[in-house]
């Protein structure tokens, strides 16, 4: 029988053993221990049986806060490259072309001097017996040394007509072979008409291959000089010619894409000369009003002067320099012309612009391959004379 006077140690005995917690004597009963139910041994008075203990539960492993959580180490992620743009695509290489077939180039005859024996024979004696020779050796040095003037930027030259047959590929023939010959620094001659122009066969050139449209989506910044007339076509004495054409019907230039070849090949070049189309197609226009310089060839006849009046006067609404930065060629294509030429010119330079005479030259008048050795003495200066105020006018122009 429990002691009556230590009852409550007792009862501590039988929850601790309920409860399986380790005897630990506090003096009391904790305040929130619930109460244990009966056991059968008190019911009975027998023996108390310990009832089997079980392991505490593991406390659950408390969660740190978001802030204090590790973060597992990633790794870096690999930087992704922007691809470059792609470069333009290249044009292939074109097959070379003949520019004349070989059995056209059969028929042509022997190339003739501009002028007969007797009449050279006459001059060469005249000059002998008076001072004419002086004064024209004096001239030719003067033509010279302004043909030769240094630049600071490449000079570009347009040259083109009302109509064809006027004269303008045999114009830009002449101003750039003059050009190549006087001066030190590379000249350009380019063919703007790509509708079947003759400017390669009057040049001498064989063979055709990359033209200007093709070289408007080829040259870049970076490029040297070397590299750039590996696509032109050489001529003698440090001139290059870039072909509108390969003698095909259709082949089109448009103006972005010769403003485009104009713009970068103006650094490698002093002079360049442009053969243009006729007026008013577009492309002439665009070269006409963004040279330095701008060349009007047009035939010794009433109807050729006509028009060209009629288009002179017609620039005179635009600007100033336009006018005034242009000369107008008469080119006499038979011996003996149909007007009087120097009152014709006297006509068209009422118009602000200047006006050289291009005499008739059998050479010239062939439309063979020139050769300036060939050309009459009147021709041969006439063409000096007109290249040196021709490029005197591009410089006034920057």
């Amino acid at each position: 029988m429990p002691n009556g006077d230590n009852w409550q140690g007792d009862v501590l005995r039988d929850l601790r053993g309920a409860s399986g917690a380790p005897a630990a004597d506090t003096g009391g009963p904790p305040a929130s221990a619930p109460p244990a139910p009966p056991s059968a041994a008190h019911a009975s008075g027998t023996e108390r049986i310990p009832a089997p203990t079980q392991p505490p539960a593991p406390a659950p492993t408390p969660t740190p806060a978001p802030h204090q959580q590790a973060r597992t180490p990633q790794q870096a992620p690999t930087p992704q490259r922007t691809p470059a743009p792609p470069r333009p695509r290249r044009p292939s290489a074109p097959d070379s072309r003949a520019v004349v077939d070989s059995v056209l180039s059969g028929t042509a005859r022997r190339p003739q001097r501009g002028e007969p024996v007797a009449v050279r024979v006459t001059r060469a004696v005249r000059r002998i017996v008076s001072s004419s020779a002086a004064r024209e050796v004096a001239e030719l040095t003067r033509t010279a040394e302004a043909l030769q003037q240094p630049v600071t930027t490449g000079r570009q030259i347009a040259v083109t007509s009302i109509r064809g047959g006027a004269g303008k590929t045999t114009v830009a023939a002449l101003l750039g072979t003059a050009y190549a010959h006087y001066r030190q620094d590379p000249v350009l001659l380019v063919e703007a008409d790509p509708a079947l122009g003759s400017l390669p066969l009057r040049l001498g050139a064989e063979t055709l291959r990359w033209t200007t449209a093709d070289l408007a989506d080829i040259v870049e910044p970076q490029m040297s000089l070397l590299d750039v007339t590996g696509y032109l076509v050489q001529l003698p004495e440090n001139a290059w010619l870039l072909p509108g054409s390969q003698g095909q019907i259709g082949a089109m230039l448009d103006t972005s894409a010769y403003e485009r070849v104009m713009v970068a090949l103006r650094r490698y070049f002093g002079v360049t000369v442009v053969d243009c189309e006729t007026l008013p197609a577009e492309v002439a226009r665009v070269a006409l009003s963004a040279s330095q310089a701008r060349v009007l060839a047009a035939p010794a006849t009433l109807d050729g002067v006509t028009s060209t009046y009629a288009v002179l006067q017609w620039m005179q609404g635009l600007p100033r320099h336009m006018i005034d930065g242009t000369v107008v060629v008469l080119s006499s294509t038979v011996a003996r012309p149909g007007i009087d030429v120097e009152a014709a010119a006297e006509k068209l330079r009422s118009t602000g612009a200047g006006v050289h005479v291009l005499p008739h030259d059998r050479h010239l008048a062939a439309g063979g391959v020139l050769r300036t050795e060939l050309l009459g003495r009147p021709a041969r200066l006439a063409a000096t004379r007109l290249a040196a105020e021709v490029f005197q006018l591009s410089q006034k122009r920057r």
